[in-house]
């Protein structure tokens, strides 16, 4: 059962008690949710050079990219849980420390076995996103928490929109360790204003970490994320793919059981099972696959050879800058969707964004023809991705206790993670079967992008019908103002 605040909260101390000012605290969470988004884009500029750059097979090397997808899915709900428990800005503070490490294990080391270590630590830090919402929903004014969760929600598209261009200017230009000791530095800034700025939340639940439900639950997504992943590489009908499926079902069973069953669980499911909160989690993963198939498709397109009849031969640094003003229009659309949720509740912003986020594959199905036409879909989705990612947190927070607040977001990051690995591995999937070969290589075909656009906007799509179905009422409405 829930724990309510008027049973578990604890009284904070004087130092506790400190209050930065609300724009003070705003960009300095803001930042941090830039920053540990970043890591999601790294090291996609050098992705085709791992292979030699780690002295690896190409299938070993895509574990460096796997690995933070992994950790990423299987630490955000556990760091929400530890941060209503412990405290949220200790356990922010935790994250940042572990994407320095991982940061310095890469920058330090050329073989694969450490880069992967490195690279889930790096990983691990995104739950450092839904922690900065909740510190926001306890620290700020009633009238700044909107406009604020809005910002820090929508750092989890800029981080990664923004970085894609600064971090192949490095890749080209210096030594690709110079990647990693620059997250570092980042990291230790970061490190240093929250530790200065953020003051610690006085709501707390202290209880026993639930530990068998953090095995069960890292057991079951290690499996199902996994076998999303490899399954092209392994082959989805391969035994090992199907009994990767078979396992991750059966644990998500037990641990299902099992969390019911606890006084304090890692994922309280009877809130989760409420339709405000499971409609919204389902809508998540709609967006979040969204989401991830531009990351995958524009920039393959832009870079693909003019010769192609549909490419313009850009260079990745070229395509990044042309893709980078969707990341600053997610910044700047989250006041605009915290007013709008404001006035029409937090459901209508999400319908709307996952409605323009359909209309914006729709036009890029229609304008394949010139580089602003790319540049201008791009947009379109990532002002969509905009106000749904800045209604997810008013709609989650206004359905759960505010001592379950972290744990709650960091579920809701879930949901989004197992989007965009789902997508990850479904326009791969189509992008490697709908091609022809140009200059004797294999590459994708004008098909094969239009359907991975169609397939998009058919989760957005998807999406608001989900959306559709999350019942209102008081209690939320006041949470969004």
């Amino acid at each position: 059962m829930s724990i309510t605040a008027d049973a578990s909260a604890t009284v904070p101390s004087a130092d506790d008690q400190r209050r930065p000012s609300p724009a003070v605290l705003i960009a300095t969470l803001g930042t941090v949710g830039i920053v540990v988004s970043l890591m999601q884009t790294l090291v996609i500029p050098i992705i085709p050079l791992l292979p030699s750059l780690l002295n690896a097979s190409a299938a070993d090397a895509s574990w460096v990219i796997t690995a933070a997808l992994l950790a990423g899915a299987v630490f955000t709900p556990i760091s929400g849980r530890l941060g209503d428990m412990f405290g949220k800005r200790r356990v922010l503070l935790a994250n940042l420390l572990m994407m320095i490490a991982g940061s310095v294990i890469c920058g330090a080391f050329s073989s694969l076995v450490p880069e992967i270590i490195g690279r889930a630590l790096q990983g691990a830090a995104i739950g450092a996103i839904p922690l900065g919402i909740s510190i926001m929903r306890d620290e700020l004014p009633a009238e700044r928490v909107g406009s604020a969760m809005a910002i820090m929600s929508a750092t989890l598209g800029v981080g990664g929109a923004v970085g894609l261009p600064a971090a192949a200017f490095i890749g080209q230009n210096a030594d690709w360790h110079v990647l990693f000791w620059t997250a570092a530095g980042l990291g230790v800034v970061c490190a240093i204003l929250v530790f200065v700025l953020v003051p610690e939340s006085p709501v707390r639940t202290p209880s026993r970490f639930d530990f068998g439900g953090a095995v069960g639950l890292s057991i079951a997504l290690l499996c199902l994320l996994i076998a999303i992943t490899k399954g092209a590489d392994w082959g989805w009908a391969s035994p090992s793919i199907l009994g990767l499926f078979a396992i991750s079902l059966l644990v998500f069973l037990g641990w299902g059981y099992f969390e019911l069953r606890q006084r304090a669980p890692l994922v309280d499911l009877r809130v989760s099972a409420r339709p405000r909160v499971l409609f919204t989690n389902l809508a998540s993963i709609g967006v979040g696959f969204s989401l991830y198939a531009m990351s995958l498709s524009f920039p393959q397109l832009l870079m693909a050879p003019e010769g192609t009849g549909y490419g313009f031969g850009l260079t990745m640094v070229n395509a990044g800058l042309v893709l980078a003003p969707a990341g600053l229009v997610m910044m700047l659309l989250s006041p605009v969707s915290a007013r709008l949720t404001a006035a029409r509740g937090p459901k209508v912003t999400l319908m709307l964004g996952a409605g323009v986020i359909a209309a914006g594959y729709l036009s890029a199905v229609v304008m394949m023809n010139g580089v602003w036409q790319i540049m201008l879909a791009s947009v379109i989705v990532s002002g969509g991705v905009g106000l749904a990612y800045a209604a997810m947190p008013a709609l989650i927070m206004g359905a759960v206790p505010i001592t379950e607040t972290a744990a709650a977001n960091g579920l809701n990051s879930l949901m989004r993670s197992i989007g965009t690995s789902t997508s990850a591995a479904v326009m791969s999937v189509v992008l490697a079967h709908m091609t022809f070969v140009y200059a004797g290589h294999s590459l994708p075909s004008r098909e094969g992008f239009h359907t991975t656009f169609f397939i998009a906007m058919s989760a957005a799509i998807l999406a608001v019908v989900l959306t559709a179905c999350i019942p209102m009422g008081r209690k939320i409405e006041k949470v969004a103002i």
